[in-house]
This record gives C-alpha cells, sequence and structure tokens, in this order.
C-alpha cells in the first residue's frame, strides 16, 4: 500500500507541474469534451433502463482504443523508472494501476459511471448501495483493460503480423465508433442487443438491477487482468525490432534514388509504421462498409479516399518519426529528401488507394466522375501536406533505436500528436474540395480539376518544405535533439495573450474543423448525392431550398472560427 500511495503523490506532482501552457489548454479542452460526453451517459439512465449498456460499452471500446490511438495513452509514470527498485511484478502492477486512477480521463469516467448510481436510486435503497463498488469496479476494468491492451498491442508490434493484425483490429473497431449512428439505427429498430449486457462494461449495472454476481465477477476479473499486466510488464524491457530477413538490395543510380530506396525500406521494415499503413486501410474499408448493415452501400466508393485521409493523419509527424537522424539529410544538401518522401509515400499508398476506389465503385456503380476526381486531388494533397506539416508542426519524436518497452509511443508529446493528426485531417480533406465541388457541378471535368489540384499540391508543398529544410534545418534538428521547441516569437505573442485571448484562440482553432469540415463541405457533399436525412448532418435534415444554404453556413462559420482565432494571436501592428 506504501508503494501504491506513493506511486499516486508522485503522479499529482508530476501532473501539477506539467499542465501549463499548451498541455493545460489541451487537457482542459479534452475534459470539456469528455465532461459532456458523461452528461450524455448519465442522462441515458434517466431516459431508458437499457441505453445505459450500450452506452458504457462505447466508454470501454473509448478505454481500450483510445490510448492505442493516442501512442500508447498516459505513461506519466512508466515501469521503466522503478526498474532498479526490484519490485515484484504483481506489487509494481498494482502500484501503477492506484497511480492512472489520477488524472482527467479517470475522473471523467467515473462522472459518466453515476448513471450507475441513478439507476441504483430509481430502483431502490439495496440497489443504490450497490452502485457505490459498482462505479469503483467497473473504473479499474476500464484502466486495466486498457493497460493490458496497450501492453499486447506493444507486444505484437514486435513482430510483422501482430503489427499487422493489431492495426486491422484497431482500425475496424475504430470505424465502427466512427460510424455509431449505424448500430444506433439498429439498436433503434432491434433494441440493445442482449450480448452487450454482458460485456464486462455492462456488469455493473447488472449488479446494481440486482445480479449480485455480477459484481463478484466484475472484482474476480480486475484481479485477473491486474495479473495479466503484472506478466505483460515483465516482458516489457525488450524494444521493438524490425525484421531483417534476406531480401534483394535496393541498388540507386542517384541521391535521389538513395532516398526512396531508404523511404521504401523504412515501410517495409518499420513495425510501426506497418501498424499504421494496416490501420489506415482497415479503418477506411470498415467505416465505408459500415453502412451495409442497413442495405445501404452509397459509402463504398469512398472507402479509397478515407484510406488516403487517415494515412495521411497517420503519418503526419514524417520527419519526427526519424528522430535524430534528420542529421543525415542536412549534411546531403545535392538530394532532394522531400521528394524523396513525396514519391515513396505515394509508392506505398497510391496503389493501395486506387485498387480500392475502383473497385469498390464498380459494385455500385459511381459516382464515377466524382470519385476519379477525389483520388488524384487527395493523393497529391497528402503527398504534399504530409512532410510539410511534419516539418512546420514537428514533434519531437523518440529515435526509433530508442524506443522503450511501448513501442506506440513514437514521441513524448501525444497532445501534440493528436493535434497533428486533426489538422492534417482537415487539410487533406480541404484539398479534394475545389474537384469535389467542380464534379457535382460539372461531372467530368472535376477530373481534370483534381489532377492539376493534386499536381500544384504535391509540387508546390514540396517546394515549400524544401526551403523550410534549407532555412531551418539546425534548428529542426536542435528540436529533434534537445526535444524541446526555442521559444519562437509566435510562441511569445501568444503567451503575452490574455486568458480570455488564449481560450478563444484555442476553442476556435480546436473547434473551427467541425462546422467547416462534416457539417460544411461532407454536408454539402452528401445532399448533392441525394443522401437526406443522414446521421448527424444538419443540413441533410432541411428542407430542399435550406440545404445548401445551412451547409453554406455552416462552412462560413468555420472560416470565421479559424479567421477569429488568427486574429486574436496576431500582434496589433500587424492588424
Amino acid at each position: 500500500m506504501a508503494v501504491a500511495l506513493t506511486m499516486a503523490r508522485m503522479k499529482v506532482a508530476m501532473l501539477r507541474h506539467a499542465f501549463h501552457g499548451t498541455r493545460a489548454q489541451t487537457a482542459g479542452t479534452g475534459a470539456a469534451l469528455g465532461a459532456l460526453l458523461a452528461a450524455g451517459t448519465v442522462y441515458l439512465a434517466f431516459t431508458d433502463p437499457d441505453l445505459p449498456a450500450a452506452g458504457y460499452a462505447v466508454w470501454l471500446l473509448g478505454w481500450i482504443l483510445g490510448p492505442i490511438f493516442m501512442g500508447g495513452g498516459d505513461e506519466t509514470l512508466r515501469p521503466e523508472y522503478f526498474s532498479l527498485l526490484g519490485l515484484p511484478p504483481r506489487r509494481l502492477a498494482a502500484g501503477l494501476l492506484v497511480s492512472a486512477f489520477v488524472g482527467v480521463a479517470p475522473l471523467v469516467s467515473l462522472t459518466a459511471l453515476l448513471g450507475l448510481l441513478v439507476a441504483g436510486v430509481r430502483l431502490g435503497v439495496a440497489n443504490a448501495l450497490v452502485a457505490v463498488p459498482a462505479m469503483v469496479l467497473q473504473l479499474a476494468v476500464f484502466v486495466l483493460l486498457s493497460k493490458v491492451s496497450v501492453a499486447v498491442v506493444g507486444l505484437a508490434l514486435r513482430t510483422r503480423p501482430g503489427a499487422i493484425a493489431s492495426g486491422v483490429l484497431n482500425g475496424a473497431i475504430l470505424a465502427a465508433l466512427g460510424q455509431i449512428w449505424v448500430f444506433f439505427v439498429v439498436f433503434g429498430q432491434t433494441g440493445v442487443p442482449a450480448a452487450v449486457w454482458y460485456l464486462p462494461s455492462g456488469w455493473g449495472l447488472l449488479a446494481v438491477r440486482g445480479e449480485w454476481w455480477a459484481l463478484g465477477a466484475l472484482a474476480l476479473l480486475a484481479l485477473l487482468l491486474l495479473g495479466a499486466w503484472a506478466a505483460l510488464l515483465s516482458r516489457r524491457a525488450g524494444a521493438a525490432r524490425p525484421s531483417t530477413r534476406g531480401r534483394r538490395p535496393m541498388r540507386a543510380a542517384t541521391a535521389n534514388g538513395a532516398i526512396v530506396a531508404k523511404e521504401l525500406r523504412t515501410w517495409s521494415r518499420d513495425l510501426v509504421r506497418n501498424h499504421q499503413l494496416t490501420f489506415a486501410l482497415s479503418y477506411g474499408v470498415c467505416f465505408a462498409a459500415s453502412p451495409l448493415i442497413l442495405g445501404w452501400a452509397g459509402m463504398l466508393p469512398y472507402a479509397g479516399p478515407i484510406f488516403i485521409v487517415m494515412a495521411a493523419a497517420m503519418t503526419a509527424n514524417l520527419y519526427g518519426t526519424d528522430g535524430t537522424a534528420l542529421w543525415l539529410t542536412l549534411l546531403t544538401p545535392s538530394a532532394s529528401d522531400v521528394r524523396g518522401r513525396q514519391l515513396a509515400w505515394l509508392s506505398a499508398h497510391a496503389p493501395v488507394a486506387i485498387v480500392l476506389t475502383v473497385a469498390f465503385t464498380a459494385v455500385t456503380g459511381g459516382p464515377w466522375p466524382l470519385i476519379l476526381a477525389l483520388l488524384p486531388a487527395l493523393l497529391g494533397g497528402a503527398a504534399g501536406l504530409v512532410p510539410l506539416v511534419s516539418v512546420y508542426g514537428l514533434v519531437p519524436g523518440t529515435d526509433p533505436h530508442r524506443r522503450a518497452g511501448n513501442p506506440l509511443r513514437t514521441s513524448e508529446d501525444d497532445g501534440g500528436l493528436t493535434g497533428l493528426a486533426y489538422l492534417m485531417l482537415a487539410l487533406v480533406l480541404l484539398t479534394g474540395a475545389p474537384a469535389a465541388l467542380a464534379a457535382l457541378r460539372y461531372g467530368w471535368a472535376g477530373l481534370a480539376v483534381g489532377v492539376v489540384t493534386g499536381v500544384l499540391c504535391y509540387w508546390g508543398f514540396g517546394l515549400l518544405t524544401e526551403r523550410r529544410l534549407r532555412s531551418h534545418g539546425p534548428e529542426l534538428l536542435d528540436v529533434m535533439r534537445t526535444g524541446h521547441k526555442p521559444r519562437t516569437t509566435v510562441k511569445s505573442r501568444f503567451e503575452q495573450l490574455s486568458k480570455t485571448q488564449k481560450t478563444i484562440a484555442w476553442w476556435c482553432f480546436g473547434f473551427g474543423a467541425i462546422p467547416l469540415v462534416p457539417q460544411g463541405i461532407v454536408a454539402a457533399v452528401f445532399v448533392a448525392d441525394g443522401m437526406l436525412r443522414h446521421s448527424w448532418f444538419l443540413a441533410t435534415y432541411m428542407p430542399p431550398g435550406l440545404r445548401y444554404p445551412v451547409a453554406a453556413a455552416f462552412a462560413a462559420l468555420g472560416l470565421a472560427m479559424y479567421g477569429t482565432g488568427v486574429w486574436v494571436v496576431t500582434p496589433r501592428s500587424s492588424r
């Protein structure tokens, strides 16, 4: 117990000194969104006694997939820090478990689990008393399942089959969460499936409703997961090792060809990149195929474009993942490192995207002009933006040969990586907007617009990246070496803003993409394609004369939010 309390106090001290500046703003935004979701979950307990079971199943998936998607989750206290103390694995796991309850995510989840107390109060005093230990045990199961899943995926990433399998599984589950409206429609037609009640996420609710065995089952599962996590911690010392099987050598006659060969070899051998590629592929296919449950195949042709956008988001920190190997690039000025990386990225992703797009569009019979216009535009935009964003928004990464026992963690700044991924999602979608609008308005003329847009993005963004490397190469290398970004004038200007101005800027930059992309651009595409009353896209529910105006108004709101954020952080002298 003393070890656990000491680790908890260490976690509190580290968080108290870590939450400041950008990290505090990111944590505050995440806490606000989590509080809204928690309030919605508690509201389900007031409306329908069956819906909380489905809601807690979603929370369980979030605990399992969230840390995997965000680089291994919260590791403020790492097992490696205590390796020299000689603690038994089970005692170390218990201490780390207690410290894992300290943080924003457990507090938000505990708030969502208040729905158990609401359900118990509605049933009687005894049920309400059972709800209290059920909440604690349910939260412990959430946290332990998260830890065990991260550890299992970390071990899987040390072999190519494991990396591919975990990428496929994680992509499929995250796509199901992204298309949760499909399952809500199914549940609305058939009710909450009985299997949901018997998932670990539903045992607390079963205990509150009088099935007392579920409370013991939660306690037993928590003990089993604790033992499994302890066993996995003892196997964490090794690092992820790339495959070194004998292969045909890659010979290059030019410096640029050598860069392409090096990047292609990295894409084939780096198990983290294998995981990212298969994750994006699985996500694209499953996201587009989910509506087939309702008998609607209209999203199948978009599997290829979705794969491109997700692949770009997964590789948004392309230069950062190389670590201090950036010095090799800076000492080889005659080679166009950027163009080589662009060609290698296209070589790894374009064939998959083309096959997906053509095959699924042929199955549904169209819409050929829109899909074929989007394909070159998104490929060129992604190939141009991936190196550009990774240079301008570089997040210091861990050198591949120094990755710890958690291969998912390629950087110390998970919040920065997440923000970079969301930024990439929005930017790549914007590169496809001109081609999509032209195809919807003029048909096959959109294909020409898509090709021109893709070529211009590929060439123009690549040129900007090359200039950035030449002018700021030493500074970028210093960031990679030290792990700290220098105090630039942009940062100092932001720090000089008042608290109110900082909050306005963060909300504008953090949420401007919601009205701009899904409610604006995507909703307009759905309306043009005849997809009405679709999910949460408000314009699809409007009368005919208001559909496009509502979508345009949302797009204008998103642009206005970004403009307001830029205006707030711009110095008065520049205004």
